[in-house]
């Protein structure tokens, strides 16, 4: 027996009890490994470190600190890293702010002195002579609100729709036009360089405009970790196939696209996002302001509690706690009813139907036909499991497609792919020695159900797996088995 099938102790693995997974931010309020341990215990799937804030060395201790809780409870856990991206700003001003009148006019030029009431630097050179009459600028995430009146190659003269006090180096976001900006800045690129180097799983692209946008940061990381799309810019929406075909995963990140869109396309848009990349059999993440206002209270507001509820009824693989858990006073609680909302959820006994309510038919593949089979088998027999064997990861994402009744038990011989998995729907990970046989398959699958809590004496599970062993893209053999009591009575001895 490998040291990775060694038999640790049954309170520290077993299942979630819920298929939707959880993304917690990782921050000041949880630099602590002590509390990083208690988010996980509380039900964190995988870990953000938002690539925004802090260094690189508080960010490698708090990596090193998640691969330590790998270690203790023998449950792989994603790592999540998140460029920034390019986040366009205004200049600094005489008095660190002013105040912009409403219906007043207020130019953003290239001048670089410090600005005053009626203008201040816009130090972006590609935006002048591409913004056009009517188009909108948005400032500190639309608490401003400007609109161009003129554009010229050197001063955009704007009427403020809505005036208010600016202050030094405020985001700046332009809804109406694509900007012809690298989707990596100097600081991404050596921040996806600290990540890979790290081992990160999966990398967060932020502003992604283009399916483009994603070539470099796939080249740059060399093969190593999953990349995840962020969609927070209308113009992603336009093209928002090809980005997702070019992705290994998509983000719904509310924050910057509430912004940019008026506050009632969200939730329409967010469910066509998490529809299409469903579809597409990849991993969809709803993220920001899930329960915003648990930063500084110990409970949720009941609409946050509704939109958690919402994400989990249309299907998303994971949701996520920003600030939450990052900066919050209550994080540990914030874990705590996110898993408490998703189980309630998922106990609903129209959640089924909800999230079939998407229909995911299989391409016209052998692999596809069979993770198909899977969720029919399981809806009209018995199953306690569906076992997959796995190299990539991807049997296991066409049979979390089909959001089958019950669990996945993925075995793999790829730590890198059980942490990968960590994000998706409705799979549990286990990196594990690889099969030569289909007796050894067929041992191990019902040693490792039994070992996880998956099944008991008597329990029906499916096996899903590719033959050869081995060889990627090879499924085609599903076999369902019965769990015998002297195979119980072997595994706990």
């Amino acid at each position: 027996m490998t040291k990775a099938e060694q038999k640790p102790d049954h309170t520290q693995i077993d299942p979630r009890g819920r298929k939707v997974k959880i993304l917690a931010t990782t921050g000041p309020a949880t630099k602590d490994p002590a509390m990083l341990r208690k988010l996980f215990k509380a039900g964190v799937d995988a870990f953000r470190v938002n690539m925004s804030h802090g260094d690189h060395a508080t960010h490698a201790n708090t990596i090193k600190a998640i691969r330590d809780l790998e270690k203790e409870f023998h449950r792989p856990i994603a790592i999540f890293c998140d460029l920034q991206g390019p986040k366009l700003r205004v200049g600094k001003f005489k008095d660190g702010k002013a105040v912009i009148r409403h219906s007043g006019h207020f130019t953003l030029d290239r001048n670089p002195e410090p600005g005053d009431e009626t203008r201040v630097e816009l130090p972006h050179p590609e935006l002048f002579g591409l913004l056009e009459k009517g188009q909108r600028l948005l400032i500190n995430d639309g608490k401003i609100r400007l609109r161009v009146i003129e554009a010229k190659d050197d001063a955009i003269l704007c009427s403020a729709e809505v005036g208010g006090v600016i202050s030094d180096r405020k985001g700046v976001n332009v809804p109406d036009a694509e900007i012809p900006i690298p989707a990596l800045t100097d600081k991404d690129r050596k921040d996806l360089a600290f990540a890979v180097q790290q081992g990160a799983d999966w990398i967060g692209l932020s502003f992604v405009q283009r399916p483009e946008d994603l070539a470099e940061a796939r080249k740059l990381m060399g093969g190593h970790g999953a990349l995840c799309a962020k969609i927070e810019k209308p113009m992603a929406v336009r093209r928002l196939d090809e980005i997702i075909e070019m992705s290994d995963g998509v983000m719904v990140a509310r924050g910057d696209l509430g912004v940019e869109l008026e506050p009632q396309e969200v939730p329409p848009l967010q469910k066509r996002i998490v529809n299409k990349t469903r579809l597409m059999g990849k991993p969809v993440i709803v993220a920001t302001q899930m329960l915003e206002s648990m930063i500084e209270s110990p409970a949720p507001t009941r609409a946050e509690v509704s939109d958690v509820a919402n994400a989990v009824y249309d299907g998303a693989d994971a949701v996520m706690l920003s600030a939450e858990t990052a900066a919050g006073d209550w994080p540990e609680e914030a874990v705590t009813i996110m898993d408490k909302i998703a189980v309630q959820v998922e106990d609903d006994e129209a959640y089924l139907e909800r999230v079939r309510m998407l229909d995911t038919p299989p391409d016209p593949t052998t692999a596809d036909a069979l993770s198909h089979a899977c969720m029919t088998i399981a809806d009209t027999v018995p199953i306690s499991a569906i076992t997959v064997f796995t190299g990539s990861g991807s049997t296991a994402r066409r049979v979390a497609r089909e959001r089958p009744s019950v669990p996945m038990l993925v075995l793999t011989p790829s730590m890198r792919t059980a942490r990968r998995l960590a994000l998706l729907w409705g799979t549990h990970a286990v990196a594990t020695k690889d099969i030569g046989s289909f007796e050894e398959m067929i041992a191990k699958g019902k040693r490792m159900a039994l070992r996880h809590r998956f099944a008991k004496a008597g329990s029906k599970m499916i096996a899903l797996a590719g033959v050869p062993f081995g060889t990627p893209g090879s499924t085609n053999l599903l076999h369902v088995v019965t769990l015998r009591g002297d195979e119980l009575d072997r595994h706990e001895k």
